[in-house]
């Protein structure tokens, strides 16, 4: 089973521009970080879930990673996000590990989410109180 990695969606507004972003990127979407994963076979066939205002919101599966040349690492990602369910996540710096087996599933085609129905501003509150 892979290994995944969550990262925070650090200046997306909403997940529909972290779609736009990711999308927009000819070949592969591309994020840095300072360290290299330690497991970094283990994440062979992994994804990326980001985090956008204390939720999952979606992944995109990992390509690979590559020195950038200035001592940090490419995360290099396919260009597309797919849809999950919304699971709470608590903000972190950089990026954590997370197993096959807490990762939330895929969304099916034409599947939503009834939280993606909310205001974000709502929804972070609601995820502050943790009710959601």
């Amino acid at each position: 089973m892979p290994l995944h990695m969550t990262k925070i969606a650090f200046g997306a507004e909403s997940p529909a521009t972290l779609r736009a972003w990711l999308e927009s990127q000819p070949g592969e979407a591309r994020t840095s970080t300072r360290y290299l994963p330690k497991r970094v076979a283990d994440m062979a066939g992994g994804s990326l879930f980001w985090i956008h205002q204390h939720r999952i919101v979606g992944r995109s599966p990992i390509i690979g990673f590559e020195e950038t040349g200035t001592g940090r690492h490419w995360i290099r990602l396919e260009p597309r996000l797919i849809a999950v369910r919304s699971t709470p996540k608590r903000a972190h710096q950089g990026w954590r590990y997370l197993e096959d087996a807490d990762a939330p599933p895929d969304l099916g085609t034409g599947e939503s989410d009834d939280l993606d129905a909310m205001p974000p501003a709502m929804l972070g509150e609601l995820a502050r109180l943790g009710l959601v």
